[in-house]
């Protein structure tokens, strides 16, 4: 059905007569182009941030974590302490494993750090040098931990870029000295900030790096030890690891699996208690790009709904238009007029409408992007008690348009205008002329 300059003229005068009518209509249709957009942009935006943070972990990486057993598992009675986790002779059978190329091992606890009156609530990170690089890590200032320090079990730190700004705010840190556990330590380098990292399942803890203080992994044995006390509400609680993690790296992708399933069984014949679990990115990461299709998938059944609704609002203006016109119908039937003339009238306006709603639709989902980063602004500096109960993918999420979602919401709003058009428009051209004209 062809549509020619005049048939449109006139379609775009008769949507002038009742502006509001023709806005509102627009308005529905722009909604639901623009929710397609934006529903897409933000699930892409998060699912990146998600994959990036799988991506940092290592594809070739297998993770060994030391954890509390899930079954009631209450330790020694007299000392208060639960012993679990992997332990350092369980590293000479695990590098057994003949596609082990690297590992890294790595403690970590909870502990408050000093400076003069100033003190810390400290994520204290005993590690190795290869740390840096395997996290990703960036100095600012100073140094980082070398073999020299870890082999002499030397009593320094570094600090993550927070910690140092909280204890340091106008001194310059490196060479001072502070306190962990009153044992000191000189301060030879501060890191950069650094993009936290969300938690997966519950093998891998979230972890923000704000609070963290890196010592050699060697002075953290010999200074703080295995045992760690907790006292709250008047009563004590203690645990006792050896080593919090391992990081093992692979040859290749292909050995990824395979190395972790031995890393499975090796600890299962050393350990009596389910107190580790292994971790995967790979199978991780193929597991986040499942996830990210299956949600977009969602998102825009929600979108397609949302268009639908806007679709339903254009066929109910369109009958009261219609009825409004019946006796103009009946006119122009009289004069000549088919009644392909009439469906192709009445179409015509359908699909200004449509079209003009997916239009500006476009438009405001190309502005995903800032609204939302104006909107975490807004909620950062009104409710930031709200937005750290939040994930980190979500709190820190950068919508990204999805470039085929813009031909996708302006085609969909097309169909929706022309298919919530037809009835209408048949509707109108099947009037009788005679009944037409003498309707008041």
């Amino acid at each position: 059905m062809f549509i020619n300059l005049r048939t449109l003229r006139v379609g775009i005068n008769s949507l002038f007569l009742h502006p509001l009518r023709s806005m509102l209509t627009i308005l529905g249709i722009f909604v639901g182009v623009a929710s397609v957009i934006w529903l897409l942009a933000i699930s892409e935006g998060i699912s990146r941030e998600v994959q990036r943070q799988i991506e940092e972990l290592g594809a070739r990486n297998v993770i060994l974590r030391s954890r509390m057993p899930a079954e009631d598992y209450i330790g020694d009675m007299e000392t208060f302490f639960v012993k679990y986790g992997i332990r350092r002779d369980d590293v000479a059978a695990l590098l057994q494993i003949p596609t082990i190329q690297d590992h890294l091992l790595i403690r970590e606890t909870k502990r408050e750090a000093h400076y003069g009156a100033r003190t810390l609530e400290a994520h204290i990170v005993a590690c190795t040098p290869e740390y840096a690089e395997m996290m990703n890590l960036r100095l600012m200032t100073g140094d980082f931990i070398s073999d020299i320090h870890v082999d002499g079990r030397a009593n320094i730190c570094v600090l993550a870029s927070e910690v140092a700004e909280g204890f340091f705010p106008i001194d310059d840190p490196i060479g001072k000295t502070i306190r962990i556990r009153e044992i000191p330590y000189t301060v030879i380098g501060v890191m950069e900030p650094r993009q936290a990292m969300a938690g997966i399942g519950s093998s891998l803890a979230a972890q923000d790096f704000a609070s963290d203080i890196y010592i050699p992994l060697e002075t953290f044995w010999q200074r703080i030890g295995d045992t760690v006390m907790f006292q709250s509400a008047g009563q004590r609680t203690g645990e006792e690891v050896q080593l919090s993690q391992i990081t093992f790296q692979v040859g290749s992708i292909e050995d990824v699996v395979t190395t972790a399933e031995a890393v499975e069984r090796t600890m299962q014949k050393l350990h009596r208690t389910n107190d580790f679990a292994v971790v995967v990115p790979l199978e991780l990461l193929e597991q986040a790009k499942t996830t990210r299709l299956m949600f977009m998938a969602f998102m825009g059944i929600i979108a397609a709904v949302t268009l639908i609704v806007g679709g339903i609002g254009i066929m109910n203006i369109m009958l009261a238009t219609v009825t409004e016109r019946t006796r103009e119908i009946g006119i122009r039937r009289a004069l000549g007029a088919r009644q392909a003339d009439i469906t192709r009238q009445f179409l015509t306006e359908t699909i200004v409408l449509s079209v003009t709603g997916g239009l500006t639709g476009m438009v405001g989902g190309l502005l995903c992007p800032t609204l939302v980063g104006y909107i975490q602004e807004l909620l950062l500096q009104t409710m930031p008690e709200v937005m750290e109960t939040l994930p980190t993918s979500v709190r820190n999420v950068t919508p990204v348009v999805v470039p085929w979602s813009l031909p996708l919401g302006g085609g969909i709003s097309i169909v929706v205008g022309i298919v919530f058009g037809i009835y209408p428009a048949i509707r109108a051209a099947k009037m009788d002329p005679i009944e037409a004209l003498r309707h008041e």
